[in-house]
């Protein structure tokens, strides 16, 4: 079995506990995920099978959306509503329009510190290991892009939506709006929607993966590894080409310059390939040798 199967994964399992509950249910030892999602949140995780966890790289670099719950008045050292709290303050006279007011001060390219319980390094040790140990670390802000931000309100309190580049982190961004909002805020809930080309039309549970799998019909579930990079355009080669890039062998084609997903005559899906002056090189391949 190959390919990408994109679990809407439940609270209160980690990333990799989602992994190893499918190598289990798939009996299939070559799994891997494409974006950690912390334990509170659910939502989009692109789970890699076989060959195809050669692409995982590429998944988590992709841009992703998110909705998550904003509890203000409450200052936690997670930045989340599983931490400890640092600090409380009345925040009953906080309007929705006074949190519209503050997002665009976060839209755009941002400086964003990583909080302590996040897996960033400093000086060679993950900051969540330092924090567990009592140890503030000094570390450094990091750019970030917040390409939409939106705010809304419901019988439980302020809802975020967020689409946003790699590497950020919503729990800070909640954190951050509640510090200039002078009441503190902390992220009481999350929710991943998208992870580039993929949505939570496209995620299954894990329940549904198990049932799939109990009848022997797990790998419907399982899309092929060439749907991670749709927004590329394709390009089919001839047998002379195909030979070439079989043996990872750079081969001339006439295409312009750019990314392509590359597949033989009989539409078997072999590369990403990058055309630069008439030459076609391998970027990642996913043939089986």
């Amino acid at each position: 079995m190959n390919g990408i199967l994109i679990i809407d994964k439940p609270q209160g399992w980690t990333s990799h506990d989602v992994v190893a509950k499918l190598r289990g249910l798939l009996r299939i030892r070559r799994i891997g995920h494409g974006g950690t999602l912390d334990p509170m949140a659910t939502g989009v995780l692109p789970v890699f099978i076989g060959r195809a966890t050669r692409a995982v790289m590429f998944c988590e670099d992709f841009d992703k959306e998110y909705t998550a719950r904003l509890q203000l008045g409450i200052v936690t050292d997670t930045q989340d509503t599983t931490g400890s709290i640092l600090s409380q303050s009345d925040a009953s006279g906080v309007t929705l329009t006074d949190i519209l007011a503050v997002l665009p001060r976060f839209t755009g390219e941002i400086m964003q510190v990583p909080p302590m319980y996040s897996a960033v390094k400093v000086g060679g040790k993950k900051l969540y290991e330092l924090a567990r140990r009592g140890i503030e670390a000094e570390r450094p802000a990091r750019p970030v892009t917040i390409h939409a931000l939106t705010a809304r309100q419901d019988e439980g309190g302020f809802i975020l939506d967020v689409a946003c580049s790699k590497g950020t982190y919503v729990r800070t961004l909640c954190h951050d709006i509640g510090q200039v909002l002078g009441c503190g805020a902390a992220m009481s809930a999350l929710r991943r929607t998208r992870v580039g080309p993929f949505t939570l039309g496209d995620a299954v549970g894990l329940d549904a993966v198990q049932d799939a799998a109990q009848k022997g019909k797990a790998e419907s579930l399982v899309r092929p590894v060439d749907t991670l990079f749709a927004a590329y355009p394709a390009v089919t080669i001839n047998e002379a080409q195909k030979k070439r890039c079989l043996s990872g062998s750079a081969f001339p084609i006439d295409a312009q310059d750019g990314l392509y997903r590359v597949y033989d005559a009989g539409q078997t899906f072999l590369m990403l390939g990058r055309v630069e002056n008439g030459a076609m090189k391998t970027v990642r391949s996913f043939f089986q040798p």
